[in-house]
């Protein structure tokens, strides 16, 4: 059961139908109706019933839905005996839950034995005393808990209300259509992020708010997570250290229901800063065992009585590939050595505790060369840092018992540049790398790397609306999600232009990052390129200034986090960059005009500062300060510089002033993958568009993403183009960055014109480190072939897919006339 559903309908309320944020339909209303259950009335919520042997963290949860209750009504539930009742409880640590299993008015087998599962369901006559309640049951603790967050969400309280400052609609009658509501299982087992390179802006506002990453800090991220419907954490390690900074830490996740593990390089819940602390002698397992097993130990016995993940392998010290001279035979060792730790310390066969080998970076290699752990690991694999999977499992390799993770990221430190200031995360990447994540089946871990946390909200929301289940997701309803997710935050009226805005920017920043972009990205000279790009953000920034001083007062602060500031940032990086272009241009020619440019640039440089000090010491009265403190002007190599550094510009003296048919312009055709004239299929396998994945429109591919094309198959798309030319040509065909996931087979395509011999691509079997970091830049994958049209007139071009995964944005055929720039000629009809 994948979605929100009714299992039982006892009597029909006169309630319009409306999804929640997650794309559930909503049991809550305003609307009053004598058949549904009164939740809220005259502004006093129903008593809320408990068995204290419950969890300690659903018996803390009830309490988040108490103060929720306050926040919606601005009194506390009802106490004492009254006729209607909320009763909370888990199966097997609630009396009440199992009284109510046990007599039938719950359903047992939709709930006993299952995992993280809750109903929420209206009941006649629960207990003497009691004419009707609504009953949040859950299989274990963290069903319940997410029983419990759900009804907080469908009061109105946004899981983003402490985190974004999103405002809570006050109320003063709330009803419950009757029936049974559930959302399911979740389809990954553990769901989760990575709180990860850290400093400055996470590390400055944790330290001035909570004096460090302690208890105080993680409780707000703890119930974030859960609130999402998340259960799994990465803690920060950016020179912090989890379990040894705060010994409440590791006690409070488990009482929270969150399961802890380390990151890809921390073994056995040892932070690697607690070998700066603690450690004796070097980082190296073939010259130091006995005091890495001694050290490991110890993270051992610290979390061996909490839920946990343990993390196995080792990498270099401070998360660097480890020596040259390590092999396979020695991981293996280290392996087998920290299994042993686990045995030993939790008095378990290690097979019986969760653990998770990560594929990182050249972890992959030594994989990939031989090395094999226990078929109870789960093995994380990996993206390549930029949202583009590494590698998958084969679809006919036997299943493995501890299953594969995907770690992914919104945020990086490596090259070919660090990404860390703003969101640059397109939810049609994600869902496209996602949705064939999982369509090869990894679903016992996704955890994805958010950086400071803020500003990742809204992918953060996305990727654990996904986990939960991901096939409710497909290329035609990403925007659907976004605009629910934005009446969540800032109300329905204003939810469909929110999501376009952020729809938009995510898009515009995907094209290449702000820490990447500069002054020679786009092209001045040809096609209106650069000024077309400063346009589009021009756009956005006045329609979001415009939605801005709509909204109401109280949703302006999280209006101004979630979409307004990361547009007003960037249109004014774009800006300062068109300026410094500009700038150059007219002082190579001895223009006087340059030096007004190169004043608008140190004016832009300058807004920059302003914007920044808005976001920290402004907005929700400086509650976020340090939250914007990340250095992203003046790159000169993958590392961030010290600080923001003005862009070099020059001042010129007084002295020196003086679908469709496509048609072939100025000696090139550009076709945008979505125009094509016709394509085809097979039984099963389909072309689909994916809106907006495209640098300049959308993106086409073919679906399922685990149907492999035979060789006689013919999966095509053709294109009809009018070329004003005969002669040789050269096709540049564009495609997503995908990496060759498919065992380094690589992805192929082939070409024809009108019939000809095909020429078959291989976009990625081998590469270099500097062509994928090309890719990886540039968010594109450019391979080219000659062909010959044979006469001026019309022909066509046939593109064939010889695997899945490829993702076609553009095709540009260059007659003798196409000229350099970063998004290609604009299409001609």
């Amino acid at each position: 059961m994948k979605h929100l559903y009714r299992i039982a309908f006892l009597l029909l309320c006169s309630l319009s139908h409306s999804l929640s944020a997650s794309g559930k339909e909503l049991f809550v209303s305003a609307q009053r109706d004598a058949s549904c259950f009164p939740l809220i009335v005259d502004g006093k919520p129903v008593p809320v019933l408990t068995d204290e042997a419950d969890y300690k963290g659903v018996l803390r949860a009830v309490n988040d839905l108490k103060d929720d209750f306050r926040k919606v009504t601005g009194n506390a539930p009802q106490t004492g005996s009254e006729p209607f009742a909320l009763i909370i409880g888990t199966v097997s640590k609630s009396a009440l839950i199992d009284k109510l299993t046990g007599s039938g008015k719950i359903d047992a087998a939709e709930i006993v034995g299952k995992h993280e599962k809750y109903l929420i369901q209206t009941v006649s006559n629960p207990a003497e005393g009691i004419t009707s309640a609504l009953v949040i049951a859950g299989s274990d603790k963290r069903g319940t808990i997410y029983g419990i967050y759900e009804l907080s969400a469908q009061i109105g309280v946004s899981p983003w209300y402490y985190w974004a400052d999103v405002p809570v609609k006050h109320q003063t009658d709330l009803y419950v259509k009757p029936g049974t509501y559930t959302d399911g299982e979740p389809a990954v087992k553990y769901r989760g992020i990575f709180l990860n390179d850290e400093a400055p802006a996470l590390s400055g506002w944790t330290a001035e708010t909570f004096g460090g990453f302690n208890s105080k800090f993680y409780e707000k991220v703890f119930e974030l997570i859960l609130r999402l419907k998340g259960n799994f954490l990465w803690p920060a390690m950016w020179g912090n250290a989890f379990y040894d900074d705060d010994p409440q830490n590791g006690a409070l996740a488990d009482e929270y229901g969150i399961v802890i593990s380390t990151s890809h390089h921390e073994p056995l819940g040892r932070a690697h800063d607690e070998w700066r602390r603690y450690g004796s002698g070097a980082w190296n397992y073939d010259k130091n065992p006995k005091a890495l097993q001694a050290f490991w130990r110890t993270g051992m016995e610290r979390l061996k009585t909490w839920e946990h993940i343990v993390t196995v392998g080792m990498r270099g010290d401070g998360d660097e590939p480890m020596s040259e001279k390590s092999n396979v035979a020695l991981l293996q060792r280290i392996v087998k050595d920290q299994r042993g730790i686990i045995s030993n310390v939790t008095g378990k066969r290690a097979e019986d505790v969760p653990q998770v080998w990560a594929l990182y970076k050249e972890v992959q290699d030594y994989y990939d060369n031989g090395m094999r752990v226990p078929d109870d690991i789960t093995l994380m694999l990996c993206d390549d840092n930029w949202g583009n999977v590494r590698k998958l499992p084969d679809l006919n390799a036997p299943k493995r018992k501890g299953g594969y993770g995907m770690y992914y990221h919104f945020d990086y430190v490596g090259g070919p540049r660090n990404y860390k200031w703003v969101n640059v995360s397109q939810v049609q990447r994600i869902w496209e790398q996602m949705s064939l994540t999982y369509s090869h089946g990894v679903d016992r871990i996704w955890v994805v790397n958010v950086g400071d946390l803020k500003p990742m909200e809204y992918p953060i929301s996305f990727f654990l609306d996904m986990a939960w289940n991901p096939d409710r997701f497909n290329a035609s309803n990403l925007l659907q999600h976004t605009e629910q997710w934005c009446a969540s935050q800032f109300g329905e009226p204003y939810a469909k232009e929110s999501a376009r805005l952020i729809n938009l920017y995510t898009k515009y920043n995907r094209r290449i990052t702000p820490e990447l972009l500069n002054d020679t990205t786009y092209s001045l000279a040809n096609y209106n390129e650069f000024e077309r790009v400063v346009d589009d953000y021009r756009s956005l920034l006045a329609d979001a200034m415009r939605l801005y001083y709509l909204l109401p007062d109280e949703y302006r602060d999280a209006f101004d986090q979630l979409v307004l500031f990361p547009i007003n940032a960037c249109s004014n990086l774009y800006e300062m960059y068109f300026a410094v272009a500009k700038n150059k241009h007219l002082a190579g020619k001895g223009d006087t005009e340059a030096n007004r440019w190169a004043d608008k640039a140190r004016e832009c440089f300058a807004r920059d500062s302003l914007l920044t000090h808005h976001y920290n010491r402004v907005i929700a009265g400086g509650k976020w300060n340090h939250l914007m403190d990340q250095v992203h002007i003046g790159y000169t190599y993958w590392q961030q510089p010290e600080k923001n550094t003005m862009p070099r510009v020059e001042y010129v003296a007084e002295s020196l002033s003086p679908k469709k048919l496509s048609i072939e312009k100025d000696g090139c055709v550009s076709i945008e993958a979505e125009d094509y004239a016709r394509s085809k299929g097979t039984a099963g396998i389909r072309w689909e568009i994916i809106p907006d994945l495209g640098k300049t429109q959308s993106a086409v591919s073919t679906f399922p993403q685990n149907a492999y094309p035979q060789a006689s198959d013919e999966v095509w798309l053709e294109y009809d183009i009018l070329f004003e030319t005969a002669g040789e040509c050269t096709v540049h065909i564009l495609v997503s960055p995908t990496l060759n996931f498919n065992a380094n087979k690589g992805l192929r395509y082939a070409l024809s014109i009108d019939g000809s011999q095909e020429q078959t691509v291989n976009i990625n079997q081998t590469y270099t480190r500097k062509q994928m970091e090309q890719w990886q830049a540039n968010s594109i994958n450019q391979t080219s072939t000659r062909h010959t049209v044979t006469a001026a007139g019309t022909h066509t071009l046939r593109f064939r897919a010889l695997e899945p995964g490829i993702v076609l944005q553009k095709i540009l055929i260059d007659t003798g006339g196409l000229k350099p720039s970063y998004l290609g000629a604009p299409p001609a009809f």
